[in-house]
């Protein structure tokens, strides 16, 4: 059974991965079972960031490793925060940074009436040997006027998909997972393997 490294800390993200890539047949492994450093994500896009943490944590462990970088787009924000949506607000990583992001960007978007916007995330794979493949996933929709919902993490609790009235924390795991930007990206990534690629 192949083994494949999940190039990311971030415990919510790790959860969804392990969900959608519950049908293949991979040994997964986390920092918990494998540890890796923490990669400065300073790219200027979400695919610099996904390439850099694939490749500098496969260099580290001698693992394939899947690694991401999303970011939430908002048009009226001219595509802000983007690439910098988890340090946004500029607080510390832990629980209340997701509360301190969610509370900048609604305070930027205060009397706004446009609130499109998208969810982006870009995962790359990438094997010792140097092999790489990369997927593009969106998810487009609005931001809520106010949090609602307790699942998921990040941004959810403002993030209401196209063609839904709640937002993705109120959603919850099941639905998030069927429509997400991540899951899209790993369908990709899903058909290249099963291809041969």
């Amino acid at each position: 059974m192949p083994t494949l490294l999940l190039g990311t800390k971030n415990a919510g993200k790790i959860r969804e991965i392990r969900a959608l890539l519950a049908d293949l047949q991979l040994e997964l492994l986390t920092w918990q079972e494998c540890p890796f450093p923490e990669i400065a994500e300073d790219g200027l896009s979400c695919q610099e960031n996904a390439l850099k943490k694939a490749r500098q944590i496969s260099a580290k462990t001698g693992l394939a490793v899947l690694a991401d970088d999303a970011g939430l787009e908002v048009a009226a924000l001219g595509g802000a925060p983007g690439v910098l949506s988890a340090r946004y607000s500029g607080a510390p990583a832990g629980e209340e940074r997701d509360e301190q992001n969610i509370a900048k960007l609604l305070q930027n978007l205060a009397g706004v009436t446009d609130r499109l916007a998208r969810f982006v995330c870009v995962m790359v794979l990438h094997w010792p040997e140097g092999r790489e493949l990369i997927a593009t996933g969106e998810l487009r929709g609005r931001i809520a006027e106010r949090p609602r919902g307790q699942n998921g993490f990040g941004y959810d609790p403002v993030f209401i998909p196209e063609n839904y009235r709640r937002t993705l924390g109120e959603l919850g795991p099941a639905v998030k997972n069927s429509i997400s930007h991540r899951r899209r990206a790993l369908e990709q990534l899903k058909a290249a393997l099963k291809s041969g690629a």
